[in-house]
């Protein structure tokens, strides 16, 4: 087996030196090329139409139904219909984009966070001696360079770790990550190298050391994906196209062409989600870029079209932040089922993922159960015994579908696309489906030329090449000082501010309300440990954000890095909007229940719920019941069987620590199974039988009772402080 694998990665290296031949003799055509595109681009973008002010999105309505006809319709605000919508607007076609949720609600706020071109792929390229997937590779390298440039705030260039456990294995990664280097030609963020064991372990300490014999670090990006998404949505607003998001296309309008006698697309009749009211919107060419709802809008135009969109869904995981470096990710080439596990820092926490199983096309994935363990289980393969991987510490959880596509086009309408498809039917209807979120703006272009050219439509070539994004522009690493010496913000604030809204950072910071504190002046943290401030829900609003789950999922990534936490702010977030939108007390309760419920389902607090019922075995062995009894009793003094605020309250006042009853009520909250205000013995015990098996950790109550118990004889302060929670 293991001759084999060498003779693999012998013809890894053999396929190595024919790709660098091509690649070093393209190398000097491709950085003129990019030096033409930067120069044409720059003096371009000179030359277009730019808001300075971003339209509501009532005035971003009543465009899309005052407008008599737009040159180009994209139905579909993820990634990539947004690129769509950018490139046509910056081709001066007159553009419009309706999305029936919120701009990144779907897949694309629900990736890895990476940008990358795929070292997979090209290792897959190079073995089968298949050119497509090579220049695939290459494309997305391409793209991967692009992006970091046109939004440095919210990209950046991360070093990934590839633990190595055979020596044989050490040249076979090297000269196959060589490859995804040379490939990158001039475009490379920079150079892999070779690591010993002891350097290895020195920079992700975490790591198992048994059998370890060096590693390998390469570069690839990352980005804060919604944002970016969001980012894309708002550039486009900016240059003059009418978006909405919460519209949706009811149904395709079409017309007779007088030439032909066909039935051709020629717009949708849509309905704003929020109001129910409906409207028609016309245009010269409709574009699908609906993501795994591609079949939906295709059968609009259709009916009896089969499907092309074959729905995958992929789970990650959010774990706290010490469980990786904060500046270095890890790379599982082949899990224990073939896949491979990205295991990355993000967001000052630690991403895990991703799964790949088929499931039905849905608006609402969830993330399963035993997806959940299969990471958890993957990644303790790679961490030290020392680390204990606990079911409880995974923070959030989500599921997105990837929208893998068969091509109509093809003979073999069954095999899977590897790449994206640009299909337009017979009655002008253009469909954009597959791909990747590194190579959207590529996608884009080449759907816009395919669309201009069986419309007819008068446009130049695309311009999207070195566009800087929303926030792009006036970014600069030390930003976040100016911030801190101008407003009087934390610095954490400011990192965070700047990271997120680039150069309009300033704008968020001129609405932060004053804290009354010597320090900070300004910037009321939505939930202590997090750096997102309330002024940035009511900036959220400016940038379209219509509900509540708009804020806590894409406009902050608060529900996506800790449910607990986003549970907690959810209820001044919706204050904050409801004051601002003039929302009424029966539309607050409906907007907090609706978040919730997002967050129960979606972000894994359904799964975090499940760990600790009622129904569960315990397995607690007779001493340790005894011993938790005992502390139990401590509290219950009047052997009721339960316990309430009242007898917590009456402890810690024993041992001389105040906590205000509404903390109290919510501590208790979390272990009180049957929601009847107290908590029963047996739900402690259930309790203390999901800590011992690490099904939860961090529970306030656990860590309170099991304190206050120490206190009591050594009258030692208790905390309380919620030190991260766990789903």
């Amino acid at each position: 087996m293991a001759f084999r694998r060498a003779a693999k990665g012998t013809a890894l290296i053999g396929g190595g030196v024919l790709a660098t031949i091509y690649g070093l003799s393209e190398l000097s055509r491709y950085r003129r090329k990019q030096a033409q595109l930067a120069n044409v681009n720059a003096a371009e973008q000179a030359e277009m139409s730019f808001k300075a002010e971003l339209p509501s999105r009532q005035a971003q309505l009543s465009a899309l139904q005052s407008t008599e006809e737009f040159d180009v319709l994209i139905v579909g605000g993820g990634a990539t219909g947004s690129g769509c919508a950018l490139d046509a607007v910056t081709r001066n076609l007159k553009t419009a984009l309706v999305e029936r949720d919120d701009f990144s609600s779907g897949t694309s706020s629900r990736s890895t966070k990476l940008i990358h071109g795929g070292v997979r792929y090209l290792q897959k390229a190079i073995m089968k001696l298949d050119y497509e997937q090579y220049m695939m590779v290459k494309e997305a390298l391409h793209e991967r360079s692009n992006l970091l440039d046109i939004a440095p705030h919210l990209s950046a260039p991360l070093p990934i770790m590839l633990p190595v456990y055979k020596w044989w294995q050490l040249p076979y990664y090297w000269a196959g990550i060589k490859m995804y280097d040379l490939v990158a030609g001039g475009q490379c963020l920079k150079s892999s190298y070779v690591l010993s064991k002891t350097k290895a372990l020195e920079l992700f300490p975490m790591l198992k050391k048994d059998k370890l014999v060096g590693a390998i670090v390469y570069y690839d990006g990352q980005h804060n994906d919604a944002r970016m998404n969001l980012s894309i949505a708002l550039t486009v607003a900016r240059y003059g196209a009418a978006i909405a998001n919460y519209t949706e296309v009811v149904h395709l309008l079409k017309k007779t062409d007088p030439q032909t006698g066909k039935e051709k697309v020629c717009g949708a009749h849509c309905r704003d989600v929020i109001t129910g009211q409906e409207f028609d919107v016309r245009a010269k060419c409709v574009i699908n870029a609906t993501g795994p709802f591609t079949d939906s809008l295709r059968k609009m135009d259709e009916p009896n079209i089969p499907n092309i969109c074959q729905p995958s869904a992929g789970v990650h995981i959010v774990i706290p932040g010490y469980y990786s470096p904060d500046n270095m990710g890890l790379l599982d080439p082949a899990t224990s089922d073939g896949r491979v596990i990205f295991f990355l820092p993000w967001e000052k926490m630690t991403i895990a993922g991703t799964t790949d199983t088929p499931t039905d096309v849905t608006a609402h994935p969830i993330p399963m159960e035993e997806d959940i363990n299969f990471i958890l289980s993957e990644v303790r393969h790679y961490l030290s015994p020392d680390v204990e991987v606990r079911r409880g510490d995974v923070l959030a959880a989500w599921s997105g579908i990837r929208p893998l596509v068969t091509d109509p086009n093809s003979k073999d309408t069954q095999s899977i696309c590897r790449n994206h498809i640009v299909n337009v039917s017979d009655s002008g209807l253009v469909t954009i489906a597959g791909g990747k979120w590194t190579t959207y703006r590529s996608m884009a272009e080449e759907t816009l030329n395919e669309a201009i050219s069986v419309h007819g439509l008068r446009a130049g070539h695309s311009k999207t090449i070195g566009l800087l994004l929303e926030g792009g522009k006036d970014w600069t690493p030390t930003m976040y000082i100016r911030l801190v010496q101008d407003y009087g913000l934390e610095v954490e604030v400011a990192q965070h501010l700047a990271s997120t809204y680039g150069g309009r950072a300033f704008e968020v910071a001129k609405m932060a309300h004053v804290t009354g504190k010597r320090w900070p002046i300004v910037g009321k943290r939505l939930v202590s440990e997090f750096p997102y401030i309330e002024s940035e829900v009511l900036y959220a609003i400016k940038e379209y954000a219509c509900t509540a789950t708009d804020v806590i999922a894409r406009r902050t990534r608060l529900g996506f890095l800790n449910v607990q936490a986003a549970d907690e702010a959810l209820p001044r977030i919706v204050e904050l909007m409801g004051k601002e939108l003039g929302w009424s007390e029966q539309k607050k309760k409906e907007e907090l229940a609706t978040a919730k419920q997002f967050l129960y389902c979606e972000m894994g607090y359904k799964s975090r719920s499940e760990q600790l019922t009622s129904m569960s075995e315990i397995t607690l062995t007779n001493p340790e019941v005894e011993r938790y009894k005992k502390r139990f009793h401590k509290f219950d003094k009047e052997s009721k069987g339960f316990i309430t605020t009242v007898d917590v309250q009456r402890v810690l006042k024993n041992i001389g620590i105040q906590i205000d009853e509404n903390s109290l009520h919510e501590i208790l909250n979390e272990v009180d199974l049957n929601k009847n205000g107290q908590v029963e013995l047996n739900e402690f015990l259930q309790l203390m039988n999901a800590v011992n098996k690490g099904q939860v950790s961090d529970n306030r109550l656990a860590i309170l009772m099991k304190t206050a118990e120490e206190s009591l004889d050594q009258r030692e302060p208790v905390s309380v402080d919620r030190s991260g929670g766990g789903v």
